[in-house]
């Protein structure tokens, strides 16, 4: 019989830790997110942009609703005009006529709702990814692969870099951010990790040129996003705002960033250890 009762509470017990909690989340009115960064991929014409614009929406919502029918230009230095015209209802954007110029200066005009955004980025060179070495003893555990991409800083020009790992089996991208503070014209490598990293992984790596503005943007934002800064709950500290004003409606501030960049590619397969 004690063995009976013994059970039973054991049994109450798990089913009692099953409530379901509702959270009631505060919310605001949908904001137009800004997702305009203009890649010059070298090796290539970079004729072909796009842009994306989306809305912001509640924190359980598992859609994010594209911003249609907006009217969306940037113009260069030299006074060309080049209009992004939206693809369907997606939300993006696309030019087929732009001209990239290293150190030109390009200003983007977003009219949405009638609502004029607006901002102004310059097109950032970079150096070219050289090589990519691979370690197979990282981490704590000393069984992590890690990757290093080598690359050489031009000597005597404050330069910020940008370097996105893309591990195509799952789509998962890593960010991260340098400038050569330390490093000025010397090699240099970005660091990539990863514990699920296998051999035969194929990986996207993108090296861009950005400005200082976007640098600091960047690394506010990772140190918020930060996956060991708190749990998903916690409010930020602060509303990370980028470049790109509403001159109609200040207050109605758009998120999202415009961006201008060279960008050096390199594809890399992870390889068997001991190869």
């Amino acid at each position: 019989m004690k063995n009976f009762i013994y059970i039973l509470l054991i049994s109450l017990s798990f089913t009692a830790c099953e409530d379901v909690i509702d959270l009631e989340l505060n919310t605001a009115e949908p904001r137009l997110v800004i997702d305009a960064s203009l890649n010059w991929f070298k090796g290539t014409e970079g004729k072909n942009q796009f842009i994306k614009l989306s809305l912001s929406a509640p924190f359980y919502d598992n859609e994010v609703p594209p911003a249609n029918n907006a009217i969306v230009t940037v113009v260069d230095t030299n006074n060309n005009t080049f209009n992004f015209v939206e693809d369907g209802d997606t939300g993006i954007y696309r030019n087929n006529t732009f001209i990239p110029e290293i150190d030109g200066v390009y200003n983007l005009t977003i009219n949405y709702k009638d609502e004029i955004y607006t901002g102004t980025e310059q097109l950032t060179g970079v150096a070219s990814i050289d090589r990519v070495e691979q370690k197979n003893d990282g981490g704590f555990s000393g069984e992590e692969i890690e990757i290093k991409a080598y690359y050489t800083d031009p000597e005597g020009i404050e330069n910020y870099y940008l370097f996105e790992v893309e591990k195509l089996s799952d789509n998962d991208v890593s960010l991260e951010v340098y400038d050569d503070e330390f490093t000025d014209g010397n090699e240099i490598f970005a660091f990539y990790s990863d514990e699920d990293l296998e051999a035969g992984d194929e990986l996207t790596i993108y090296g861009s040129g950005i400005s200082e503005r976007f640098y600091e943007f960047m690394v506010i934002l990772l140190q918020q996003t930060d996956e060991e800064g708190g749990d998903p709950f916690e409010t930020q500290p602060a509303t990370v705002r980028g470049n790109c004003v509403n001159i109609t409606n200040p207050e109605n501030y758009p998120f999202g960033y415009f961006r201008a960049s060279e960008v050096s590619i390199f594809n890399y397969i992870v390889k068997l250890k001991g190869v």
